[in-house]
């Protein structure tokens, strides 16, 4: 990688320069998912720096969510962090709508006894709800698993082999369900030890949490969701009005 020099005569500090830098080589390929950066003191030696300024250089990557730290493997670049906007929309439609490339293992799709979700989704005791479980992934980075209740019989043909291939919401869409609007809970916690096989990730790896149920026109439920996101990969965006 090709750094570019210093203006040690700027305003602009060195850290923000030498995070610039590193965060130009990461959006321009020179660094990618998966390489290390160089320990803090060869850095703050190349770059004719204190080992402090590398560290908050580097600090300043990490809250980007463009590097992470990992014990034994110093400073790792990440696959870009996926920055989506709270609104009605599934993951499969904001990947897509970022560029990114999304693709989904069915993990597991039948029909099971409602249980406790009979309630949310407005069924009778005893009802059948079809139980789906995904893992989407984006560019071929495992990010969230997700967990789709809906009524049974709402989905025609066979789901599993279609949500293989597309979102959840255009598969209801595209079978005549219209989605009006959702009630969600957004919240955090460490990934069981399945969650962080599948995901890929450390054993002590956060998740973020979205539990979600979405109604069509006439206000009926028809989906309940529980989804687990890789942190480190993942992130909400909100706007807030006065």
């Amino acid at each position: 990688m090709t750094e570019r020099p210093l203006d040690r005569s700027s305003p602009i500090p060195l850290y923000f320069q030498i995070a610039e830098n590193l965060k130009q080589a990461i959006e321009a390929g020179a660094l990618t998912p998966g390489d290390r950066l160089d320990n803090e003191l060869d850095l703050a030696e190349r770059l004719g720096v204190s080992r402090p300024t590398v560290r908050q250089a580097v600090q300043r990557l990490v809250e980007q969510g463009l590097v992470v730290r990992r014990r034994g493997l110093r400073t790792v670049v990440v696959a870009p962090r996926i920055l989506r906007s709270v609104a009605l929309t599934s993951l499969y439609d904001d990947l897509s709508a970022s560029g990114r490339h999304p693709a989904t293992t069915v993990l597991a799709a039948r029909e099971i006894p409602a249980g406790d979700v009979a309630a949310v989704l407005g069924l009778p005791a005893g009802a059948a709800v079809l139980s789906v479980e995904r893992l989407r992934l984006a560019d071929g980075i495992p990010l969230a698993i997700m967990h789709n209740y809906l009524p049974a019989g709402l989905l025609k043909g066979r789901p599993e082999e279609a949500l293989a291939e597309t979102g959840l919401y255009d598969l209801l869409r595209s079978q005549g369900v219209e989605l009006h609007a959702g009630e969600q809970v957004i919240g955090a916690r460490p990934a069981t030890a399945r969650e962080a096989k599948l995901l890929r990730a450390a054993r002590a790896a956060t998740v973020l949490t979205m539990t979600r149920t979405t109604f069509d026109t006439a206000g009926r439920p028809v989906e309940h969701g529980n989804h687990a996101y890789l942190a480190d990969r993942y992130s909400f965006k909100m706007t807030l009005i006065a």
